[in-house]
């Protein structure tokens, strides 16, 4: 009887082709030959996830960017979790449909997915402040295995924020290792998430050639002992890159093109300002090198939007956008630039979140909370610290594979490689 085809999937946060070459000698000893991939726009993590997971670009794939706008509550929302936010339709369908099984480990937009296993963090927010680090996990009971067996939970400070590091990726590849090992666990086709090397070039920039080396020495090693480890069990692997992150040297910010131009309203609370979505004609939710501009009027206050914003120093593109989920326009950064989300000049003025990791209230991905700021215990207010960003389409992601390739040749970008992992999944 056949041995049945297994296949890890392992997404690398920020594994871009120009640092591959450049890192050439680090990675060598995996034995893997990367080649570039082209990224979807905008390149970030749930867009791309997305894209993989459905073989369709964004916002067609349910996914504009890491958060979506609600015009009818509206309300930005960034890193949701429910898959019902994906366009239907899974690459695995044929897979899981000759009884297949498949699972996801710390990709976003999983929870309620069509998978046989899920984890993925669900802190408990309390009342009071602070917060219950736990994961969800599909099958119930996966995450307190997963825990015993590897004698410690899954930290979320290390996950993000300013102490976020190598233990987040250390943790995920030893669930990911024993996952593989289990024979009541391990799926056909499984998919997996390493973050860490993606903090040290936002934070530091991809010209900091000592702290990169660091970072990806520190992947390489990962990366090693998932490949003996699926190698082991029996598993094929596929190793790519979600975007390439060049060096920041701009910050953009249209919120404040839009307030100046009268188009966004905002609420006085005390010295603090608030956005006031309902009453604002638009409003940019920025993530990165993308900003989704929405405008709640006509074509008049659409035009006002677009003469405000196309002429911001470090705006390269004003793209119409779909008129949905992408929003009326899309601005896309120079290279070198990219969006911040604040709206005030007078730090008197920012809102209580700003100083705090908060990924759910911004109206923007904000890179400031990987740095601590003042006084203790807040995150940094200062964009210019950025020294790493990505979301443009122009700069290649990497890509390699054991086994052979996915397909007759490498996958030219990302939804090349969604096609090559459906055809993977049909058995092709």
């Amino acid at each position: 009887m056949a041995e049945k085809r297994k296949l890890l999937v392992v997404e690398v946060a920020a594994l871009g082709w120009d640092l591959v070459r450049e890192q050439a000698a680090v990675l060598a000893p995996l034995g893997l030959t990367f080649s570039p991939l082209r990224p979807v726009f905008p390149a970030v993590t749930c867009a791309v996830q997305a894209a993989l997971r459905t073989g369709l670009p964004p916002p067609a794939n349910g996914m504009p960017s890491n958060g979506i706008y609600d015009r009818a509550l509206r309300r930005t929302f960034f890193w949701e979790q429910s898959a019902a936010l994906l366009a239907p339709g899974r690459v695995w369908e044929s897979l899981r449909g000759r009884g297949g099984r498949v699972g996801t480990l710390f990709w976003q937009q999983s929870l309620g997915d069509t998978t046989d296993l899920v984890l993925s963090p669900a802190p408990v927010h309390k009342h009071h402040g602070g917060m219950i680090q736990d994961c969800y996990a599909k099958p119930a009971g996966l995450y307190q295995e997963l825990c015993a067996g590897l004698g410690r939970p899954f930290n979320l400070m290390r996950y993000w924020g300013p102490l976020a590091g190598l233990p987040a990726t250390r943790w995920i590849t030893d669930a990911t290792l024993a996952v593989l090992r289990s024979p009541q666990r391990a799926p056909e086709l499984l998919l997996t998430y390493l973050p860490h090397l993606d903090y040290a070039l936002q934070k530091y920039g991809p010209e900091d050639s000592r702290r990169v080396g660091r970072a990806v020495g520190e992947l390489a090693g990962e990366l090693g002992r998932l490949l003996t480890g699926a190698a082991a069990a029996g598993y094929d692997v596929w190793v790519f890159g979600d975007y390439a992150i060049t060096p920041a040297r701009q910050v953009v910010y249209p919120n404040r093109e839009l307030r100046q131009a009268g188009l966004l309203a905002l609420r006085q609370v005390g010295r603090r300002t608030y956005p006031d979505f309902h009453a604002a004609r638009a409003l940019a939710m920025v993530d990165h090198q993308a900003a989704h501009v929405f405008v709640q009027g006509g074509a008049a206050d659409r035009a006002a939007a677009r003469t405000a914003l196309a002429g911001l120093p470090g705006v390269a593109e004003v793209r119409d956008g779909d008129g949905g989920a992408g929003g009326d326009l899309v601005l896309v950064a120079a290279p070198g630039a990219w969006f911040a989300y604040p709206w005030w000049e007078d730090p008197a003025e920012a809102p209580d979140y700003a100083g705090h990791v908060d990924i759910h209230s911004k109206p923007g991905f904000d890179p400031c909370e990987l740095f601590w700021g003042w006084p203790p215990g807040r995150t940094g207010q200062t964009p210019a610290k950025v020294r790493g960003t990505h979301g443009r389409d122009d700069a290649p992601a990497a890509f390699a594979a054991t086994g052979g390739q996915p397909a007759a040749a490498s996958p030219a970008g990302h939804l090349e490689l969604a096609a090559a992992l459906r055809a993977w999944c049909r058995g092709g």
